[in-house]
Order: structure tokens, then C-alpha cells, then sequence
């Protein structure tokens, strides 16, 4: 007995596996890799055929170098799958994520090689740099020729105009003045995003555990999903970019009371990255209070608050920091600036439930409770994830942008752009760090029924706002009762009977829409910009250029839209094509 318990704990190397294989299953070797590791480099593998094709087919055409780089990776990605799947050591699958990473960095920058104009975030990050190099103002100064450019959208607000200005912080402009030397248009933007995600994908890629690193790489470079918003020129990527080492492990940050040099550069990159984009402001409230949480449950309350406020204050002075000139500067436009995207009162747009308005009601008279409810639901969530942070605190990555399907606002950007933070804590925070983190209330809210009771309680408010803003009613009555046209398929004029139904005075700004996005808005010719309350008038509306050309596919829907500002409303009326005298459409 003795012999057989000095065996068991005699230090070596074991060579055999001290649980039997079952029966049929060959024995794993020591040193093998594990399967799911294996699988988890081959879909990251695999992640990288999509969109390649379409880079090498434009790239065979105009840059053969180029193609051929592209070529090479193909190679890559082949050779690396069958090795995936028949290296039979760990640290040779390990050099396999590495070689994985180096082809999607290698496609990335490929792709931007030829894609590098970018769209409208691109062209006003760019021209905010140069306003910035040339010592000029950047905020609330229009800058309406950029929109002119091929593929640069534009975005239209409620009160019939459109946003020409830059509206974000200032971090992403001042990455791009180094940068100008690149070319025209939005290319310095789109060089910086591009190699800040190239830069994140390779620092998670580091950051995580070994076997999971090749999951940094699908996510990050993979799909072809955020490479095609950093060669727009999203700020967000920046954002994203600069809050990956802070997510990292983040329960851990300031164990034990300490933050130490890497504590206080991790903080910093939460004060860079809300520099950089609004975004991270949505996620850093979830991700102090967690940490609060987790602190408090180990320390107690005042070191906890002690850590979150050095946390705090070190994100704030940088985030001040990189700011600061701009505060000096330009203090009032700078402000209302970098709140513009919560305040500019853009048309709806988006994956979310604003869709009830846009595409299966004919509008509604209540928009502004879907930002309300937005708001709503993110306190909600906020004050869900203190209660029950030993439960939802893995999910502090991914629970903030649950508000944002109820905005007015609601585009997939503002998901995906953030999923390699959702990959960064399920790695690394995991339930079992949230085990012991302090809750309060935790005794009143004791039991599954007191849970949904205060769940219900905390989420009703906001869901009640969504319910009011989906059923609204449009204010606005329109018939056309006349078009012209300059050719068969093309409007010149529109003649629209409109009769305000509500019980207040309205302003619309008329548009006619054949798609899921919206267009420009239609001049007025003749007919009251204002009308009364229960009145009915007639108005002649001139397209945009002068002419509008009409799709000429059967599936193609035509609808004339009308949004008011104040309050926001939206009206839709479906138009026919014969009641705008246009031809037999096409099949």
C-alpha cells in the first residue's frame, strides 16, 4: 500500500493516460492537441475563403502582384487545413494559429489595397485630420462637397436636412494626420482602421490562451466582416481595437488591491478607446461596475471603490488628454459634437424594432419613444447586471448593445463591430469569476419568483415605450394625385394631396423610397411647408437632381415618406405605378 501511494505521488512525467480510453477510441497521446482545438484552427481556416475570391478576381484584372500575393494565401489556407487536421504535436498546431494569423493580416491588407476608398465615415475622419493639420475648427463645420464622391452616403435627419459634419471624438482624426501623405479621399482613414484591427487581431491572437488564439483570428480578420468596416474608415474599429486588453481578464483587474504598470495602461486604453468612438462609452459602465462587484466580494467596499476610482480616474485623464486641445480650442462645437450621434435626430435605419414602423405599419406619430425605450433598457440592463452580476457578468461584453434594438438607430454595425469583445471575456471571464462578487439586495431578492418579479419590474418601463412607438399611428394622409415625367421610367414632379390627421401643426420633408434605405428628400414647388392641425392641402414636390429614375422590376416597392421633427413622426403611403402613369414594370 505504501509502494502504490509513493507511486501516485512521485513527481515525473506521466507517459500514459491515468483514465482508460474507452473501448474503440484509440488512446490520446500526451502531447497530442486536443480535437476541438483542431476544429477551431480549421474554421478560423476556413473563415478566410470568404470574400478572398472577389479580391483575387479584382486584383488579376488591375494588379497582378497582388493576385499573386493572394494566390500564396490559397496555398496557405490549404496547406494549413491538412495540417490541422494530422500534426500530431500541440506545439505544432500552436505554429499552425500563427501561420493562420499571418495569412488573414496578409489577406486584410491586401483586400485595402484595393478597397481603400472608404464611405462617408471615412471622408470625414480624413477631412477632419486635414482641418486639423491645417490648425483649422473640426466640429459643427459642414462640409457638404465630400458627399459628392462616389459611394459616400449620406445621412438624413428629421428635420428635412442632412448631417455634413464630423461627430465623433477626436482620436481617430488625430491617427490619421500622421497618415495623410497616403492619398485623397477617406485613404488615411481606412489605413489607420485597417492596421489598428490588424494590430487588435494580433494582440488578442497574443492574449489568450493558446488553444484559443485562432479563434481571435476568425474573429477579428475572419468572415471578411470587420475588415470591410475598418477600409471604411468606422472609428468604432479603433474603439473596439482599444478595448481588448482591458477586457482581457477583466474580473482580475486590480486583484488583491493593485494595479500595478499593466493595470494602468489596461485603464488607459478604456479612456482611448472612448476617445475614439461612442460606442465603448456603453460597455465601460457594465465593466466598472463588474469590477466593483468582483473587487467589493473580495476586499470589501472601500478598497473596491478605491480601485474603480483609480480605474476611473486614470481612463479620464486620458481620455482628457486626447481631448484636450479640442477643449481648449473649441470647447462648445467640440461638446455638441461628439454628441451629435445621440442628438442629430437621424432617419430610422436599421436591423431593430424601428422596422415595425419603417416596413410593416405605414409609420407612427410616437418615434421618439423608440429612443426612450433605448435608454430605458440600457439603465435596465445596467441595473440587472449589479443585481445579478454572479450571473451575468460574463455576458458584460454583449448585454449593452441589447438596447440598441430598440433605437431609432439600430444598424447590425453596432453589434458585430464589438463581437471580438465577446470572444475576449468568454475566453477569459468565465462564471467562476464571478462566483464570490458582491450582489446587493441579495437576500430580498431570494428566490426564482422575487428574481422575475424584479427582472419584470426593471425591463417593463422600457418595453412599454417600445410598445407605444410601434403603435403609433402616421399623422400624415398622402394621395398623389399627379406626376410628370421626363421619360417613361423618370418623375420630374409628384402633385400630393396631404391631410394632417393629428392635433398639431406639422413641417414634413417628403421622400420616395424604393428600397430598404433611405433616399433624399424631394423639394417643395408649391403648396404650404407647415400644415395646421386637421387641414388638408396640396403640394408639388421636385426630386432631388430634377429627375427620379423608378426601377423598372416588378418586386421593386415605391413608397412616399413624410418625417417631421418636431415631434418625430413618419407617414408612408405605397404608391402604384400606374397611378404614376409609368410604364408596364419588368419581370
Amino acid at each position: 500500500m505504501h509502494v502504490a501511494e509513493t507511486q501516485q505521488v512521485t513527481p515525473g512525467r506521466r507517459t500514459r493516460s491515468a483514465v482508460p480510453a474507452a473501448p474503440g477510441v484509440p488512446a490520446q497521446a500526451p502531447d497530442s492537441p486536443a480535437q476541438w482545438h483542431r476544429v477551431l484552427t480549421l474554421l478560423a481556416d476556413v473563415s478566410l475563403f470568404i470574400g478572398t475570391r472577389s479580391v483575387w478576381t479584382q486584383a488579376a484584372t488591375h494588379r497582378p502582384a497582388l493576385a499573386g500575393v493572394v494566390s500564396v494565401c490559397y496555398v496557405s489556407v490549404l496547406v494549413t487545413g491538412v495540417l490541422a487536421l494530422t500534426v500530431r504535436r500541440t506545439r505544432a498546431l500552436a505554429r499552425l494559429d500563427l501561420v493562420v494569423l499571418v495569412t488573414a493580416v496578409t489577406l486584410t491588407l491586401c483586400a485595402w489595397a484595393l478597397n481603400h476608398a472608404g464611405g462617408d465615415e471615412a471622408v470625414l475622419t480624413t477631412q477632419a485630420a486635414r482641418e486639423l493639420a491645417a490648425g483649422h475648427p473640426v466640429y459643427e463645420r459642414p462640409w457638404p462637397w465630400l458627399f459628392h464622391l462616389k459611394g459616400v452616403a449620406l445621412t438624413p435627419t428629421m428635420d428635412g436636412g442632412y448631417d455634413f459634419t464630423y461627430g465623433y471624438p477626436p482620436l481617430a482624426p488625430l491617427l490619421a494626420v500622421p497618415l495623410l501623405w497616403l492619398g485623397h479621399g477617406g485613404v488615411p482613414a481606412t489605413a489607420a482602421a485597417t492596421c489598428v484591427l490588424a494590430g487588435a487581431a494580433v494582440t488578442l491572437w497574443r492574449l489568450l490562451p493558446v488553444p484559443w488564439r485562432s479563434a481571435a483570428t476568425m474573429v477579428c480578420l475572419g468572415f471578411g466582416l470587420l475588415p470591410m468596416y475598418a477600409r471604411q474608415g468606422y472609428p468604432a474599429v479603433i474603439g473596439m481595437a482599444l478595448l481588448l486588453p482591458l477586457v482581457v481578464r477583466w474580473p482580475r483587474l486590480g486583484a488583491r488591491g493593485r494595479l500595478g504598470a499593466a493595470g494602468v495602461a489596461r485603464a488607459a486604453c478604456l479612456g482611448a478607446a472612448c476617445a475614439a468612438q461612442q460606442l465603448p462609452w456603453f460597455v465601460a459602465p457594465f465593466l466598472l461596475a463588474g469590477i466593483y462587484a468582483v473587487r467589493r466580494g473580495e476586499l470589501g467596499g472601500r478598497a473596491a471603490a478605491r480601485v474603480v476610482l483609480r480605474i476611473t480616474g486614470t481612463a479620464v485623464l486620458t481620455w482628457l488628454l486626447i481631448n484636450a486641445y479640442f477643449l481648449v480650442s473649441e470647447p462648445g462645437p467640440w461638446l455638441r459634437g461628439i454628441a451629435l450621434p445621440l442628438t442629430q435626430g437621424a432617419v430610422l435605419h436599421g436591423q431593430g424594432l424601428v422596422d415595425v414602423s419603417l416596413y410593416f405599419t405605414h409609420g407612427s406619430d410616437r418615434l421618439d419613444w423608440y429612443g426612450r425605450a433605448s435608454m430605458l433598457l440600457a439603465a435596465a440592463l445596467l441595473a440587472l447586471f449589479v443585481l445579478f452580476v454572479r450571473r451575468l457578468g460574463p455576458a458584460a461584453t454583449v448585454l449593452p448593445w441589447c438596447a440598441f434594438y430598440l433605437a431609432t438607430r439600430s444598424q447590425d454595425g453596432y453589434y458585430l463591430m464589438m463581437t471580438p469583445l465577446w470572444l475576449a471575456a468568454a475566453v477569459t471571464a468565465p462564471p467562476a469569476e464571478f462566483a464570490h462578487a458582491w450582489q446587493p439586495l441579495s437576500r430580498l431578492l431570494a428566490g426564482p419568483r422575487r428574481r422575475a418579479a424584479a427582472v419584470a419590474a426593471l425591463v417593463a418601463p422600457a418595453l412599454a415605450g417600445a410598445a407605444l412607438a410601434a403603435t403609433g399611428t402616421p399623422p400624415l394622409r398622402m394621395d398623389v394625385t399627379a406626376a410628370r415625367h421626363s421619360t417613361a421610367q423618370t418623375l420630374s414632379r409628384l402633385t400630393v394631396r396631404v391631410t394632417n390627421t393629428g392635433g398639431v401643426a406639422l413641417t414634413p420633408h417628403y421622400m420616395l423610397t424604393t428600397g430598404q434605405g433611405m433616399s433624399r428628400y424631394w423639394s417643395p414647388v408649391r403648396g404650404p411647408a407647415t400644415i395646421a392641425a386637421h387641414t388638408t392641402v396640396t403640394v408639388e414636390l421636385r426630386p432631388p437632381s430634377g429627375r427620379f429614375p423608378v426601377p423598372s422590376k416588378r418586386s421593386t416597392r415605391l413608397r412616399l415618406r413624410a418625417f417631421t421633427a418636431d415631434p418625430q413622426t413618419l407617414s408612408t403611403r405605397d404608391v402604384r405605378r400606374a397611378g404614376l402613369g409609368l410604364g408596364p414594370p419588368s419581370g
